[in-house]
């Protein structure tokens, strides 16, 4: 971890998770270092850890599957949490696909594999706080089309290395990125890599 009077810069290496508590006002910025890399992005209020960022609500607030520059992430109460304010990257996310867990490499033969899942629950246990279900995630550079069937492809992310998506904070929030360590499917280019996670105070 990095920090000057204004920005905390916190490495989050391949295939883990970290947690960083930003104020309201404040922005917090993902970035893929070495491109090609999904980051699986959890919020939760610093006021109740029941109120957490819901792309469900997300989706219906902005009618889209991923908000444009501009709009807002809403929790499952329907607040503004999030407001997206800046995208390098080619533009291509996620807000469909669950959380890796488990389970999910369970059924890809590799049941001690680590997971989205994981590296949120031990995110929140180093901030004494915990959860029954995890939430859907917003899933930055992962690149998931939907055909005219309907249909869902895995491909792998677009983004460049160095490519980033900013947040303004609309709420005292606690902000959890996972570094997705999936290596099964072509999602990270069978090779997961490292995010890092800037946090600017006005």
């Amino acid at each position: 971890m990095e920090i000057t009077d204004t920005t905390t810069y916190v490495d989050v290496p391949a295939g883990s998770g970290r947690a960083v508590t930003v104020r309201a006002g404040e922005t917090v910025r993902v970035i893929d270092v070495e491109g090609g890399q999904v980051g699986d992005i959890f919020a939760f209020s610093a006021a109740d850890p029941h109120e957490h960022l819901s792309a469900a609500h997300t989706r219906t607030t902005t009618g889209r599957l991923f908000p444009r520059i501009g709009q807002q992430f809403v929790t499952n109460r329907r607040r503004s949490i999030l407001t997206l304010t800046g995208d390098t990257s080619p533009g291509v996310h996620d807000m469909l696909i669950a959380a890796c867990d488990l389970e999910r490499y369970r059924s890809l033969g590799a049941a001690e594999h680590n997971s989205c899942a994981a590296n949120l629950r031990a995110a929140l246990d180093r901030h004494g706080l915990s959860i029954d279900t995890v939430p859907q995630p917003v899933n930055v550079f992962m690149n998931i089309p939907v055909d005219v069937n309907g249909d869902l492809s895995w491909l792998p992310a677009v983004s460049r290395a160095g490519d980033a998506v900013t947040f303004l904070a609309e709420i005292d929030c606690l902000v959890v990125v996972s570094a997705c360590p999936m290596d099964l499917n072509p999602i990270n280019g069978e090779r997961p890599g490292p995010l890092a996670i800037v946090t600017t105070t006005p």
